[in-house]
């Protein structure tokens, strides 16, 4: 009965959130949830009944979504594609304000788990929903493996139950990883992104209605997202800092998904008297998103915190230069011969922000700095390529297709072989 009462609220949440207050219906939701969670217990793998399955991956999780989430996943489904790896797709999504219209992976989907490993690309908070949802039989007698990102040196407390459902975590980062290994036994690997950034060849400036003779900064944000995370200010202030308004040799591009009246309205105020800032608000597909990258000539991210940093690596591998805060998972893969790295200080968040708790520590990036190097960028071509240069070879030897996929095969192999053992040695 308990399960039927939050699948109805869960399917009908926008209903209900008209006649119900939205407090007493999460409250709702997630008291059953945790109750949920914590009874739950692993069943051991039996390995005959293991052994009759496939040997491949069943990869679960919202492969559609048009946000950095279904990004991820795509990226994971293409790693499994070109180690030939044998795989198929189910497709797992919760409702939200999401469009879901990339179908590239259409050709793996299936309604079936014919494979021996579950790979579930489903965040921490939705696993208790995602048991919940899914067949129960689809938990048994397989390998279980999480994929998740995380942001900050401190993995939440009320993640950690989602921990028990899963035999390993796999990150694409090792800051990532080194988060979630300091609360719990079982192994966590560090599988990164193979990252490609295909473009439209045909799509330049002129499509986005930018200027052809100005020297371009680009900043990137979802209002859906956490602001205070991304920190889209920082990098407006540091623009500000480096270029007076008068100056009319360059311009900022601001891409924007799902903008507010008020977050439009506090944009104008921040850049008023300057006229040679443009605005994207458009949801755009993922090859027009990199052709906009590349047609600018420095991304910005003064983020405070990433748990990969995609699209600074998507922006290197397109010959387009990023001002980066010098912290987290995209120092793995970025230095500064190949980008332009922005001290900081470590801060004590001072508002609980999203998932990002009061108490805990990110970056604060110093925005004097990040002014210097973008200035810099525009007056010292040499500079700018031979950042560029190094940037791209970086992305091609740290996070290329061979280097990759020889990880994911490397690790997957003794699975795919024994699951029953390895859950053993776990033990």
């Amino acid at each position: 009965m308990k399960q039927k009462m939050v699948r109805f609220i869960a399917d009908h949440k926008q209903k209900l959130k008209k006649l119900l207050p939205k407090k007493l219906l999460r409250a709702t939701k997630l008291a059953y949830l945790k109750r949920l969670m914590a009874k739950y217990q692993k069943e051991p793998i039996h390995p005959a009944e293991y052994q009759k399955k496939e040997a491949g991956v069943n990869l679960i999780g919202d492969i559609r979504a048009e946000i950095g989430l279904g990004q991820s996943m795509r990226l994971l489904a293409n790693e499994l594609e070109l180690s030939e790896i044998p795989f198929g797709i189910y497709n797992f999504q919760l409702d939200g304000n999401v469009r879901r219209g990339d179908h590239s992976f259409e050709h793996r989907m299936r309604e079936d788990y014919p494979y021996r490993v579950n790979l579930f690309h489903v965040n921490p908070q939705e696993v208790g929903l995602a048991y919940l949802y899914l067949n129960k039989e689809i938990w048994r007698d397989r390998y279980n493996i999480a994929f998740w990102l995380w942001e900050l040196e401190e993995f939440p407390q009320e993640y950690q139950e989602a921990i028990k459902f899963f035999d390993e975590i796999w990150t694409p980062s090792e800051f990532a990883s080194s988060s979630i290994r300091k609360v719990t036994d079982k192994p966590v690997y560090t599988l990164p992104y193979y990252v490609t950034a295909g473009k439209d060849e045909n799509c330049g400036r002129a499509d986005f209605g930018l200027p052809e003779d100005k020297f371009l900064y680009l900043i990137m944000y979802d209002t859906n997202s956490t602001m205070a995370r991304k920190n889209p200010v920082g990098a407006l202030d540091a623009y500000k800092k480096a270029f007076p308004v008068e100056d009319e040799h360059v311009g900022l591009v601001i891409k924007m998904n799902n903008p507010k009246q008020e977050d439009l309205e506090v944009l104008r105020e921040q850049t008023k008297g300057y006229q040679n800032v443009y605005l994207i608000a458009e949801v755009l597909d993922k090859p027009k998103v990199n052709s906009l990258i590349a047609a600018v000539d420095v991304f910005v991210s003064l983020h405070r915190a990433e748990g990969f940093g995609l699209v600074m690596a998507e922006a290197m591998l397109l010959d387009t230069v990023c001002v980066a805060t010098d912290w987290s998972s995209n120092t793995e893969f970025m230095d500064a011969d190949s980008a332009c790295m922005v001290s900081f200080q470590k801060v004590e968040i001072q508002e609980t922000s999203g998932n990002y708790k009061k108490g805990c520590r990110w970056a604060e990036p110093d925005v004097e700095e990040a002014a210097g190097y973008m200035r810099r960028l525009y007056e010292d071509p040499a500079y700018y390529d031979r950042l560029a240069k190094n940037g791209k070879a970086k992305i091609n030897e740290v996070l290329g297709a061979q280097t990759i996929t020889a990880l994911l095969k490397e690790r997957l192999a003794p699975i795919l072989q024994a699951a029953g053992d390895a859950q053993a040695d776990r033990a």
